[in-house]
């Protein structure tokens, strides 16, 4: 499945990895895993990281981003990692590379480079660096390791989610064989800051509800800019706080941007990345995230989400 990326990995002397903007632990896990199983066994090759920050998942080392010029592009092999569209992909230079090539496990939306793997069945980019990996006969350092194991928990939601199967802990397994303090892991993951908690507490007061049960949660630009917390955390973060509740099968978090007004969409139950689609976004079947116009907008998805639990 990996020869063709394999070989434009090898016949590149330098090599920028990309994924998707607001990265979370699977983009910058797979991005930090691949950029440190090419440099652990072809040490000759350069090898860049770029794109924008995340407060959220600053723990993990070398996720400070590289800062590169333009020039460097010319004869690079630019690979772009757990990013199903074209405009989700954090620094759109990598269209200028001499080559790209894309590996992603979202479902499938547009062709966006020269070679493209996409598999849906794994349940993290971090999963299929991982086979890549294996697939390839490559070593694996402890950082890599580390970090791809990272993205496989996060995005399976420790190993919950229905996405996680036989194949998940098959890999789990391999990483694990290389040693690395899980605990360390699941601290930084985990143990959250008393203001984190108290966000949370101030999230859950804001969910609301459809006639069809759908939770949602709308988040304004004046709001925004009151609490203490980046846009990720009041984006990503917090749509979990509706992920438990009982007789809810669908919830949707809404955050008014300066780009848009951000919208994460998850389901226990139904396929919601069409409607992701329709407003421009994609994702997974049960978890998808688009970027809308405005808060009218929001408001037409959030009708489109309470159709569902007509059925």
């Amino acid at each position: 499945m990996f020869e063709k990326i394999l070989n434009e990995i090898k016949s590149f002397d330098t090599i920028i990895i990309h994924r998707h903007n607001n990265p979370d632990g699977d983009a910058l896990g797979s991005q930090i895993g691949l950029k440190n199983i090419i440099t652990e066994n072809f040490p000759e090759k350069t090898v860049y990281v770029v794109g924008d920050s995340s407060k959220r998942y600053g723990f993990m080392e070398q996720s400070d981003m590289d800062e590169i010029a333009d020039s460097v592009y010319e004869n690079a092999l630019a690979i772009v990692l757990d990013t199903s569209a074209a405009a989700l992909i954090s620094d759109d230079r990598y269209k200028t590379a001499k080559r790209t090539a894309r590996i992603d496990h979202h479902i499938f939306c547009e062709e966006i480079c020269d070679v493209e793997v996409t598999d849906t069945s794994y349940e993290s980019c971090c999963g299929l660096i991982t086979e890549f990996a294996i697939e390839s006969g490559l070593k694996l350092s402890p950082l890599a390791a580390k970090s791809l194991y990272t993205g496989m928990v996060t995005d399976s939601g420790r190993f919950r989610y229905d996405c996680t199967n036989a194949n998940t802990f098959r890999l789990a397994s391999h990483l694990m064989e290389t040693e690395f303090d899980t605990n360390e892991i699941y601290a930084q993951l985990y143990a959250d800051d008393f203001s984190f908690i108290r966000l949370r507490a101030q999230f859950v007061l804001k969910i609301k509800f459809t006639e069809n049960n759908v939770a949602y949660i709308y988040t304004t630009r004046d709001e925004l800019d009151q609490y203490d917390a980046d846009t990720f955390t009041i984006s990503r973060a917090m749509v979990g706080t509706m992920g438990d509740i009982k007789g809810v099968n669908v919830w949707v978090n809404f955050t008014e941007t300066e780009n848009g007004v951000l919208a994460e969409l998850r389901s226990n139950k139904y396929n919601i990345n069409t409607i992701a689609v329709k407003y421009g976004g994609g994702g997974h079947l049960k978890a998808s995230g688009a970027t809308l116009k405005n808060r009218e907008e929001a408001m037409q998805m959030l009708e489109d989400l309470n159709k569902l639990g007509e059925n």
